[in-house]
């Protein structure tokens, strides 16, 4: 939530939080209904928009909440749903759009509905018509749960939540220009200046003059006013004249209607206005539009090279078409964190998948899409231990959708389920390094349910299946795995899983307060490691749990040691995310001999770098002891907003602290050392304040005491990063337009 300034300060508030997409070209017309919309918010905590497809329900809802920001103190946010394949994935769907994080076994949808309790912000939920039932029920949910909450959908159907207020948006006014020569000037509506810039773009000069005029009236006329229909006229301008389209148009309404010139109805005008840009396609352009509809979200030209091309379509000359396939607007090319990117609109792809069925190469196009995206994931995992860190968390997190599909497309037969075990275990990089522990159990989960032949995609899923519970605080979850994986490893003598098996369950041990026991499985695990000659993230983690181990036994020289030589691995590599966890063991090392700065130093940058992957476990980590050093320094009262801010983030996590005696010690000092210079009662209203703290607001707070540049509060991978020396932060892709049409 964003702080008020003190009276007298010259600096600005940071923007308000938020995930709204930059608007790509000009919204045009559509004022009085703005404004309509914008009371409905304030009678109703529900309202939808609907309308036919492409009718520019989202660029509509987009447009209203750009106007409505300053009224949303935690932020307006959307919530792209089209994308989405498995109802199961709906509340990490909301999660992931609003920035929030849970770590823990909890059912996500009570986690979300905590977390939101609250806070006022308002919600765009876009594409849920596949998914109405589930997305109803937790809207209704959320609704009830989060009086600050309030939701605006737009969809071709209504949610069906008691108090939901509907929205019908119609087509843009597109009256039949009169053909008579005294008739007067047809007008130059909404409808007309829409197609006028839109041709604009493609066809430089392009405007409404007397000559043409009438021309672009009867056009839009033929296309009922419907924006997206406009937009892919107006991409046609640059190899057609006005009479042009406008002859071809009407062959096209005679065949559809059997040479009735009546009224058509509206979805059968947008089928056929995209039908008609369709047949104007070379064989090639039409070819690649369906063969594009497997991608979901964006996706970028590697993917599109290696996915559609063949014989008939050949990957050098994919640019060439994917061009034209831009310049007639069945592509929107958008340049993003994660470089350039292409999308299709939901019904341009839903038209695509249509004639891919129609040439019975959906299965083959679904396998290749998966084959690229295993591929994706392999190098992704090889190059996470690698100065690259930071680049492979932002092209996870902008293919997560695509990620998504491939999981899905392995799973749901049942043949290919090693590929779905092996998908999901060698995302554990991105499950545990970047926010996403509970999407990753879902993942797992689902493919450890099916019977596999292939033993090492399945040893690789139980083990990091293990690891995930283990970090979610799932004792039995995480036993059952991982002595599944350490049998079945010895059994079958896969040296690297069973190393690993036994490296997590020495992990389990450290959280459980069973220190001997963890220090001899970690150190036999890593001695095992190094017999098979592995060296990654996950083996430095070890070491670093060592320490961890060797620490609070007493021994701060071996735990320094230790961490010392995981700080000159990862420089030497530029692995980033295990050393953030190196400095955090030095840290605790540092407070422990009475070194308070030195100790503030290495968490301000171990904070900093956990912020920037999104990884709550170490943020928070790092936020409980940096709390005890505020106090040392002579300030309770910001020691006690930092615990406040700290114990609503474990909330995500899983049990505070592990439920772990060792790792609760400093807080419990913190705790004693605050409430005895506070008293009781301020000391809870400082806790109460932290409590209000997201993670930016707290990364913000914690480092702004250290006299650092704060992060500007917004979504997931769209924060100004943290000033902190050598600190790179994970870019997100966030959408630029989504839905159907602008206009």
């Amino acid at each position: 939530m964003r702080r008020p300034l003190r009276p007298g300060t010259a600096l600005e508030l940071p923007p308000a939080p938020g995930n709204l997409p930059m608007e790509l070209n000009r919204f045009v017309g559509r004022k009085a209904e703005l404004a309509e919309l914008g009371r409905q918010l304030d009678r109703s905590r529900l309202v939808t928009v609907t309308g036919v497809g492409g009718v520019g329900k989202t660029r509509f809802a987009l447009r209203a909440a750009h106007l409505m920001q300053e009224r949303f103190l935690d932020g307006i946010w959307l919530v792209e749903l089209s994308a989405l394949r498995e109802p199961e994935l709906l509340e990490h769907a909301f999660t992931e759009a609003l920035g929030l994080a849970d770590h823990t076994g909890r059912r996500p949808r009570t986690a979300l509905a905590e977390q939101l309790a609250d806070r006022r912000l308002l919600l765009i939920l876009d594409g849920f018509e596949h998914i109405v039932e589930e997305c109803a029920g937790l809207t209704r949910e959320l609704l009830c749960r989060a009086p600050g909450l309030r939701v605006l959908a737009a969809g071709r159907r209504l949610l069906g939540v008691a108090g939901e207020q509907a929205f019908p948006l119609a087509p843009m006014p597109a009256p039949a220009p009169a053909r008579s020569p005294r008739a007067p000037r047809p007008p130059v509506g909404d409808a007309a200046v829409l197609l006028a810039d839109r041709a604009a773009a493609v066809l430089p000069g392009f405007a409404i003059t007397d000559d043409n005029r009438w021309a672009i009236a009867e056009l839009c006329h033929r296309l009922d006013g419907i924006p997206l229909a406009l937009e892919l006229a107006a991409g046609r301008l640059r190899a057609l004249s006005l009479e042009q389209m406008l002859h071809r148009l009407d062959d096209r309404f005679r065949l559809l209607t059997g040479g009735s010139r009546g009224a058509l109805p509206r979805h059968q005008t947008l089928r056929t206005a995209i039908g008609w840009s369709h047949e104007l396609c070379t064989p090639r352009e039409r070819l690649l539009w369906a063969r594009l509809s497997v991608f979901a979200g964006h996706f970028d030209l590697e993917a599109a090279e290696y996915v559609c091309s063949g014989p008939d379509l050949p990957a050098d000359e994919l640019l060439d078409v994917v061009a034209e396939l831009v310049a007639q607007s069945v592509l929107v090319r958008e340049d993003t964190p994660a470089g350039c990117r292409y999308r299709m609109l939901d019904t341009v792809r839903a038209y695509g998948a249509c004639w891919l069925d129609a040439l019975e190469d959906t299965a083959r196009m679904r396998r290749r899409h998966r084959d690229w995206y295993m591929g994706l994931a392999t190098w992704c995992e090889l190059d996470w231990f690698s100065p690259r860190q930071a680049e492979v968390a932002a092209r996870i997190d902008a293919e997560l959708s695509n990620l998504r599909v491939a999981l899905e497309f392995s799973l749901e037969g049942g043949e290919d389920a090693h590929i779905g075990q092996y998908l999901a275990g060698t995302l554990w990089f991105y499950w545990v390094g970047c926010g996403r522990l509970a999407e990753g159990r879902h993942w797992l989960q689902r493919a450890l349910e099916l019977e596999s032949d292939h033993d090492e995609a399945r040893l690789k899923a139980l083990w990091v299946a293990g690891y995930v519970a283990v970090l979610q605080g799932d004792t039995v979850g995480a036993v059952a795995a991982l002595q599944e994986c350490s049998e079945e490893a010895e059994r079958t003598g896969n040296a690297l899983a069973a190393a690993c098996a036994l490296h997590r369950t020495g992990c389990l041990a450290l959280v459980s307060d069973d220190i001997p026991r963890a220090e001899e499985l970690i150190r036999a695990a890593l001695e095992r490691y190094r017999e098979i000659g592995e060296l990654n993230s996950n083996v430095l983690m070890g070491q670093v749990e060592l320490a961890m181990a060797v620490a609070f036994r007493g021994d701060l020289a071996g735990a320094v040691a230790l961490c010392e030589d995981v700080r000159e691995v990862c420089e030497d590599h530029g692995e980033r995310w295990t050393l953030a966890y190196a400095l955090y063991g030095l840290g605790f090392a540092a407070w422990t001999r009475g070194d308070a700065a030195e100790a503030r130093k290495l968490l301000e940058e171990c904070l900093a770098i956990d912020h920037a992957f999104h990884d709550l476990v170490g943020s928070v980590l790092a936020l409980e002891l940096l709390a005890l050093i505020t106090v040392g320094e002579g300030d309770p009262e910001e020691a006690a907003v930092l615990q406040g801010a700290a114990g609503q983030l474990w909330r995500s996590v899983g049990l505070p602290l592990f439920g772990s005696k060792n790792f609760n010690a400093p807080h419990l000092m913190c705790e004693r050392q605050t409430r005895e210079a506070l008293g009781a009662e301020r000391y809870e209203e400082c806790l109460r304040e932290g409590a209000r703290l997201d993670l930016d607001a707290a990364t913000a707070r914690a480092l702004r005491g250290a006299g650092r540049a704060a992060p500007v509060p917004g979504p997931r991978g769209e924060l100004q990063a943290v000033e902190a020396p050598s600190t790179h932060e994970p870019a997100a892709s966030p959408s630029a337009g989504g839905g159907e049409t602008a206009g």
